[in-house]
Protein backbone atom coordinates (compact mmCIF):
# COMPACT_ATOMS: atom_id res chain seq x y z
CA UNK A 1 0.00 0.00 0.00
CA UNK A 2 1.48 3.30 -0.95
CA UNK A 3 2.76 5.44 1.91
CA UNK A 4 2.88 9.27 0.09
CA UNK A 5 -0.44 11.01 -0.38
CA UNK A 6 -2.18 10.92 -3.23
CA UNK A 7 -3.33 14.44 -3.76
CA UNK A 8 -1.72 17.60 -1.41
CA UNK A 9 -3.90 19.20 0.83
CA UNK A 10 -3.04 22.15 2.88
CA UNK A 11 -3.56 23.06 6.05
CA UNK A 12 -7.10 23.09 6.89
CA UNK A 13 -7.82 20.44 3.99
CA UNK A 14 -7.51 17.71 6.47
CA UNK A 15 -11.08 16.18 6.46
CA UNK A 16 -10.90 16.12 2.74
CA UNK A 17 -7.87 14.42 2.37
CA UNK A 18 -9.18 11.91 4.63
CA UNK A 19 -12.43 11.48 2.80
CA UNK A 20 -11.55 11.75 -0.55
CA UNK A 21 -8.68 8.65 -0.03
CA UNK A 22 -10.92 6.65 1.84
CA UNK A 23 -12.84 7.10 -0.84
CA UNK A 24 -10.50 5.72 -3.67
CA UNK A 25 -9.50 2.89 -1.41
CA UNK A 26 -13.05 1.88 -1.29
CA UNK A 27 -13.10 2.21 -4.94
CA UNK A 28 -9.92 0.06 -5.24
CA UNK A 29 -10.54 -2.39 -2.85
CA UNK A 30 -14.59 -3.15 -3.53
CA UNK A 31 -15.20 -2.55 0.24
CA UNK A 32 -14.76 -0.86 3.51
CA UNK A 33 -12.47 -3.43 5.44
CA UNK A 34 -9.55 -0.83 6.02
CA UNK A 35 -9.22 0.73 9.10
CA UNK A 36 -8.20 4.57 10.13
CA UNK A 37 -4.84 3.72 10.44
CA UNK A 38 -4.50 2.78 6.35
CA UNK A 39 -6.35 5.73 5.33
CA UNK A 40 -3.92 7.77 7.33
CA UNK A 41 -0.72 6.25 6.18
CA UNK A 42 -2.20 6.55 2.53
CA UNK A 43 -3.17 10.31 2.85
CA UNK A 44 0.65 10.49 3.95
CA UNK A 45 -0.83 12.40 7.74
CA UNK A 46 -0.19 10.89 11.17
CA UNK A 47 -1.96 7.82 12.32
CA UNK A 48 -4.12 10.85 14.72
CA UNK A 49 -4.85 12.84 12.22
CA UNK A 50 -8.06 11.14 11.53
CA UNK A 51 -9.88 11.17 14.48
CA UNK A 52 -9.67 15.20 14.24
CA UNK A 53 -12.19 15.42 12.48
CA UNK A 54 -13.97 11.65 12.72
CA UNK A 55 -14.25 9.77 16.51
CA UNK A 56 -13.83 6.20 14.76
CA UNK A 57 -14.06 4.48 11.22
CA UNK A 58 -18.12 4.33 11.91
CA UNK A 59 -18.35 7.96 11.40
CA UNK A 60 -15.81 8.33 8.56
CA UNK A 61 -18.26 5.56 7.01
CA UNK A 62 -21.62 7.46 7.73
CA UNK A 63 -20.17 10.35 5.95
CA UNK A 64 -18.84 8.71 2.61
CA UNK A 65 -22.30 6.76 2.79
CA UNK A 66 -23.97 10.53 2.95
CA UNK A 67 -21.95 11.86 -0.02
CA UNK A 68 -22.80 8.72 -2.13
CA UNK A 69 -26.47 9.51 -1.79
CA UNK A 70 -25.66 13.25 -2.14
CA UNK A 71 -24.15 12.25 -5.85
CA UNK A 72 -26.50 9.90 -6.06
CA UNK A 73 -29.62 12.77 -5.99
CA UNK A 74 -27.17 14.36 -8.36
CA UNK A 75 -27.33 11.71 -10.63
CA UNK A 76 -31.01 11.68 -10.58
CA UNK A 77 -31.50 15.23 -10.75
CA UNK A 78 -29.43 15.33 -14.16
CA UNK A 79 -31.65 12.76 -15.45
CA UNK A 80 -35.04 14.80 -15.06
CA UNK A 81 -37.14 14.88 -18.26
CA UNK A 82 -37.65 18.53 -18.79
CA UNK A 83 -41.20 17.97 -20.02
CA UNK A 84 -42.49 14.60 -19.31
CA UNK A 85 -45.53 13.77 -21.17
CA UNK A 86 -46.40 10.73 -19.06
CA UNK A 87 -45.54 9.18 -15.85
CA UNK A 88 -43.32 6.36 -17.80
CA UNK A 89 -41.28 9.32 -19.54
CA UNK A 90 -40.58 10.92 -16.11
CA UNK A 91 -39.61 7.80 -14.37
CA UNK A 92 -37.78 5.96 -16.74
CA UNK A 93 -34.78 7.98 -16.73
CA UNK A 94 -34.28 8.48 -13.20
CA UNK A 95 -34.78 4.56 -12.69
CA UNK A 96 -31.98 3.86 -15.20
CA UNK A 97 -29.70 6.84 -13.66
CA UNK A 98 -30.36 5.03 -10.41
CA UNK A 99 -29.42 1.67 -11.35
CA UNK A 100 -26.00 2.88 -13.78
CA UNK A 101 -24.95 5.08 -10.40
CA UNK A 102 -25.08 1.74 -8.50
CA UNK A 103 -23.31 -0.15 -11.33
CA UNK A 104 -20.70 2.35 -11.51
CA UNK A 105 -20.33 2.98 -8.11
CA UNK A 106 -20.20 -1.10 -6.11
CA UNK A 107 -18.58 -0.61 -3.32
CA UNK A 108 -20.18 3.08 -2.43
CA UNK A 109 -24.17 1.79 -3.09
CA UNK A 110 -23.13 -1.27 -0.77
CA UNK A 111 -22.32 0.93 2.00
CA UNK A 112 -25.17 3.26 1.53
CA UNK A 113 -27.17 0.42 2.24
CA UNK A 114 -25.43 -1.55 4.52
CA UNK A 115 -28.00 -2.72 7.12
CA UNK A 116 -24.87 -3.05 9.26
CA UNK A 117 -23.25 0.71 9.26
CA UNK A 118 -26.83 1.91 8.56
CA UNK A 119 -28.05 0.95 11.52
CA UNK A 120 -25.28 1.69 13.74
CA UNK A 121 -25.81 5.55 12.33
CA UNK A 122 -29.31 5.85 11.29
CA UNK A 123 -27.90 7.27 8.74
CA UNK A 124 -31.19 6.02 6.52
CA UNK A 125 -32.95 8.48 8.42
CA UNK A 126 -30.52 11.24 7.65
CA UNK A 127 -31.79 14.17 5.56
CA UNK A 128 -29.24 13.75 2.70
CA UNK A 129 -30.48 10.14 2.33
CA UNK A 130 -34.02 11.12 2.31
CA UNK A 131 -33.44 13.37 -0.08
CA UNK A 132 -33.15 10.74 -2.83
CA UNK A 133 -35.97 9.23 -1.90
CA UNK A 134 -37.92 12.19 -1.55
CA UNK A 135 -37.16 12.39 -5.10
CA UNK A 136 -39.86 9.11 -5.67
CA UNK A 137 -42.12 10.41 -3.09
CA UNK A 138 -42.42 13.45 -5.15
CA UNK A 139 -43.52 12.13 -8.19
CA UNK A 140 -46.00 9.66 -6.62
CA UNK A 141 -47.76 12.63 -5.14
CA UNK A 142 -48.13 14.69 -8.11
CA UNK A 143 -49.44 11.84 -10.14
CA UNK A 144 -51.96 11.41 -7.31
CA UNK A 145 -53.15 14.79 -7.48
CA UNK A 146 -52.97 14.61 -11.41
CA UNK A 147 -54.95 11.19 -11.30
CA UNK A 148 -52.33 9.77 -13.09
CA UNK A 149 -51.86 7.34 -9.89
CA UNK A 150 -54.03 5.35 -7.80
CA UNK A 151 -54.65 7.66 -4.36
CA UNK A 152 -53.20 4.89 -2.15
CA UNK A 153 -50.88 5.45 0.99
CA UNK A 154 -47.92 7.40 -0.63
CA UNK A 155 -45.77 4.73 2.02
CA UNK A 156 -46.79 1.99 0.41
CA UNK A 157 -46.22 2.66 -3.20
CA UNK A 158 -43.12 4.32 -2.42
CA UNK A 159 -42.21 1.17 -0.97
CA UNK A 160 -42.80 -0.80 -3.90
CA UNK A 161 -40.97 1.58 -6.22
CA UNK A 162 -37.85 1.58 -3.86
CA UNK A 163 -38.04 -1.87 -3.07
CA UNK A 164 -38.17 -2.92 -6.92
CA UNK A 165 -35.21 -0.44 -7.85
CA UNK A 166 -33.01 -1.11 -5.57
CA UNK A 167 -33.63 -4.50 -5.77
CA UNK A 168 -33.00 -4.51 -9.64
CA UNK A 169 -30.15 -2.57 -8.82
CA UNK A 170 -28.35 -5.25 -6.62
CA UNK A 171 -28.96 -7.60 -8.93
CA UNK A 172 -27.63 -5.63 -11.64
CA UNK A 173 -24.63 -5.16 -9.23
CA UNK A 174 -24.26 -8.79 -8.94
CA UNK A 175 -24.70 -9.38 -12.60
CA UNK A 176 -27.67 -11.51 -12.45
CA UNK A 177 -29.85 -9.78 -14.64
CA UNK A 178 -29.20 -12.13 -17.52
CA UNK A 179 -30.98 -12.32 -20.76
CA UNK A 180 -31.96 -16.14 -20.34
CA UNK A 181 -33.52 -15.16 -17.38
CA UNK A 182 -34.98 -12.25 -17.01
CA UNK A 183 -35.65 -10.79 -21.20
CA UNK A 184 -32.91 -8.19 -22.27
CA UNK A 185 -34.65 -5.26 -20.99
CA UNK A 186 -35.50 -6.49 -17.59
CA UNK A 187 -35.24 -2.76 -15.99
CA UNK A 188 -38.04 -1.62 -18.51
CA UNK A 189 -39.98 -4.54 -18.33
CA UNK A 190 -39.78 -4.14 -14.45
CA UNK A 191 -41.00 -0.72 -14.78
CA UNK A 192 -44.30 -1.36 -17.06
CA UNK A 193 -45.25 -3.90 -13.98
CA UNK A 194 -44.42 -1.10 -11.51
CA UNK A 195 -46.62 1.20 -13.04
CA UNK A 196 -49.30 -0.59 -14.61
CA UNK A 197 -50.05 -1.44 -10.71
CA UNK A 198 -49.51 2.30 -9.95
CA UNK A 199 -51.32 3.88 -12.59
CA UNK A 200 -55.08 5.08 -12.44
CA UNK A 201 -57.41 2.54 -14.42
CA UNK A 202 -59.07 4.15 -17.47
CA UNK A 203 -63.04 4.77 -16.29
CA UNK A 204 -65.20 2.14 -17.89
CA UNK A 205 -67.79 3.34 -20.48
Amino acid sequence: MQDAPSRPYHHGDLRRAVIETALDMLREEKGWQFTLREVARRAGVSHAAPYKHFSDKAALLAEIAMIGFDRLRESLSAAKSEAPKTLRDEITPLARAYVAFGTDNPALYRLMFSAEEGKAVGMHLNERALAVFDVLVEILRRGQAAGSIRKRPIEGQAAAGWGLIHGMTMLAIDGLLVPEKVGSAPLDAALSTLLEGLGNPAPQQ
